[in-house]
C-alpha cells in the first residue's frame, strides 16, 4: 500500500493519531493528511514543545507550518517541565472545540496512552520535590530511586528509562502513594481508540537505522552544531529539554570535551537505542493500531 493510499483510507472528520519510531516519517505523513484530507497537526512528542533544540528534534519547518496549521510545538520555554497530564489537558480541548480535525502525531507513547487509555489525575509535583529527584538523581542514579520505589510501581514501570522512574520517585515522594496505586483509579480516556483512525508505523530495524545516520547528518548540515553553539550557554543536563538526541553529545564536542566524529558517533548510537525502545514500547501497547509499514511512506 503506497502513500496515496494510506491517505485515502483517512476517514473524513475524524481524528488521526500517528506514532512511530524516531525519523520514521511519521511527521511528513501528519502533514500531508493534514494538507489534503483537513485536520491541523498536533504535537505528541516531549521535547518538541519546548524552545530549545529546533533542529535536533525535527521541529516543524516555516514552510511545513505554511501547508497546515500546527500546535503544541515550540510553545514552552526550554527550563520548563511539560508530563503527560499537561499534554492531556492541553489536549483535551482541541478534540470538540479546536481549530480543525486533530491529526496528533508523535513518538512519545505514553502521551497516546494517556488519550486513548485514561490517565491517573495525579496532584503536580512541587518545585522543591522535584529539586530534590534532580539531586539525588545526579548523585545516586537511578538505581537508586528505583530502590526506593513501592514494589508494585517497581514491577511496573520501565526501569530502564531514567525519566520514568523519576517520575514514580517524585509521585511517590510528593503524594505517599505509589504510582501505581495513581494508576489503578484512572478516568475514562478522553479519545477512546476505537474514535480514532489510529495508525503505527512500522520500520523494519536495519531500514531505520540508515535513516537515523542520514538524517543526524542532515541535521549537521543544516545547523545543528551552531544550535549547540548557541545553547551550550544555557545547557542543564537537568532539564528535560536538555535530553534532546544529540545535545549532550553536541555539546561535548562544542567545549572541546570530544571530537566531531565522536559526537556524530555517540548520537547516532543514541538515537538507535532510542527507536529501540519506542519499538519495544509500541509492540507490547499498541495492539489496536493499525500498522503502516514506512516503507510505503516513500
Amino acid at each position: 500500500m503506497g502513500l496515496a493510499e494510506i491517505v485515502a483510507r483517512v476517514p473524513p472528520g475524524v481524528p488521526v493519531l500517528i506514532a512511530g519510531p524516531t525519523a520514521s516519517g511519521k511527521s511528513a505523513l501528519a502533514l500531508v493528511i493534514a494538507e489534503t484530507r483537513g485536520g491541523v497537526v498536533v504535537n505528541a512528542d516531549a521535547l518538541q514543545v519546548f524552545d530549545a533544540w529546533p533542529i535536533l528534534t525535527a521541529q516543524p519547518s516555516a514552510s511545513d507550518r505554511a501547508r497546515a496549521p500546527h500546535l503544541l510545538y515550540r510553545h514552552l520555554p526550554f527550563d520548563a517541565a511539560w508530563s503527560a497530564g499537561d499534554w492531556l489537558r492541553a489536549v483535551r480541548p482541541l478534540l470538540n472545540h479546536g481549530p480543525g480535525r486533530p491529526v496528533i502525531v508523535g513518538g512519545t507513547g505514553l502521551f497516546f496512552a494517556a488519550l486513548t487509555e485514561g490517565l491517573a489525575e495525579i496532584p503536580p509535583v512541587p518545585a522543591e520535590v522535584r529539586a530534590e529527584a534532580d539531586a539525588l538523581l545526579r548523585a545516586e542514579g537511578p538505581a537508586a530511586m528505583a530502590a526506593a520505589l513501592d514494589p508494585a510501581t517497581r514491577n511496573r514501570i520501565d526501569l530502564a528509562n531514567p525519566a520514568r522512574v523519576q517520575r514514580a520517585w517524585e509521585v511517590l515522594r510528593a503524594t505517599g502513594r505509589g504510582l501505581s496505586e495513581w494508576q489503578a483509579a484512572t478516568p475514562p480516556p478522553a479519545l477512546p481508540l476505537g474514535r480514532a483512525h489510529a495508525l503505527l508505523i512500522d520500520a523494519p530495524k536495519d531500514w531505520l537505522a540508515a535513516r537515523i545516520e542520514r538524517r543526524f547528518d542532515a541535521m549537521l548540515a543544516a545547523g545543528a552544531l551552531d544550535e549547540a553553539r548557541r545553547e551550550s550557554a544555557r545547557w542543564n543536563p537537568a532539564l528535560q529539554s536538555s535530553r534532546a538526541i544529540g545535545a549532550a553529545e553536541l555539546v561535548a564536542h562544542v567545549r572541546g570535551e570530544i571530537t566531531l566524529p565522536e559526537a556524530r558517533a555517540a548520537a547516532i548510537i543514541a538515537s538507535r537505542q532510542y527507536a529501540k525502545r519506542q519499538r519495544t514500547w509500541f509492540r507490547s501497547r499498541m495492539q489496536g493500531w493499525r500498522r503502516v509499514d514506512a516503507q510505503d511512506l516513500g
